[in-house]
């Protein structure tokens, strides 16, 4: 999933996220553990997309809104369980596929990753299906 902000000098700048919990009252909580460029350009501006795709099955979407920084203190006991989960999850894929071997990264970088000091949170304002329209 690749979320995109725009930077102090109005270009697009994307990255790689992963999401943590989506909330049907249209909040999606994302993750940023390393502080760069996607936390600089939400200060500066709070608009966001979010861009998923199925390359196998052909489809995808792409979420628009806006977005807020939210400190760690301020998150919900069951965000922070969402995020270990989360990387529980892929750790226990990493390892699955490894045993498998169907080999990946040789290290299991979610075990390195950072405790999240805070989260993006997103308001989803609009969604657009990626789909081509003949193969709807």
């Amino acid at each position: 999933m690749v979320v995109s902000t725009i930077d102090r000098d109005g270009f697009p700048h994307s990255a790689c996220k992963g999401i943590v919990k989506i909330e049907r009252s249209g909040l999606v909580y994302l993750l940023d553990v390393y502080r760069g460029r996607t936390y600089d350009n939400l200060k500066h501006d709070p608009c966001i997309s979010i861009t998923a795709v199925n390359e196998h099955k052909f489809f995808g979407w792409c979420l628009k809104g806006k977005a807020r920084i939210q400190l760690k203190e301020r998150l919900g006991p069951d965000i922070i369980q969402a995020w270990e989960e989360r990387i529980a999850s892929r750790l226990t894929q990493r390892l699955l596929k490894n045993i498998h071997e169907e080999k990946g990264h040789p290290h299991h970088p979610e075990a390195l990753l950072p405790n999240p000091e805070y989260m993006i949170v997103m308001e989803v304002e609009e969604v657009v299906d990626l789909t081509p329209h003949h193969l709807k």
